[in-house]
């Protein structure tokens, strides 16, 4: 059974940084895809950044471009999202989750989710 837990959420001021993590049990994250994903209040759930198991190919929605960075320590069984310079339209829970893919690609659709982590960004 795959299990994923963030951490990393938090109340910050307009400008300020958060690093969000991920950390995988159950399964070798190594050949899994990962996804950020965020839902806020009264609206759907958007994917915000994707990385390939490798790390090689990443995607970042419009709005977070220049600003969160996506990343993975295989090894360690764990992924990351650098927020940097926040703003408060980035209020939202934050979930992570992973689909097992045989190459080393991107995907559209997601198996596995871990519970979000709540971030609060004020003005």
């Amino acid at each position: 059974q795959v299990q994923l837990v963030e951490s990393g959420g938090g109340l910050v001021q307009a400008g300020e940084s958060l690093r969000l993590s991920c950390t995988v049990s159950g399964r070798t994250l190594s050949t899994y895809a990962m996804g950020w994903f965020r839902q806020a209040p009264g609206k759907e759930r958007e994917i915000v950044a994707a990385i390939s198991w490798s790390g090689g190919t990443v995607y970042y929605v419009d709005s977070v471009k220049g600003r969160f960075t996506i990343s993975r320590d295989n090894a360690k069984n764990t992924g990351h999202l650098q927020m940097n310079s926040l703003k408060p339209e980035d209020t939202a829970v934050y979930y992570c989750a992973l689909r097992w893919t045989l190459q080393d690609t991107m995907v559209t659709e997601y198996d596995y989710w871990g519970q979000g982590t709540q971030v609060t960004v004020s003005s």
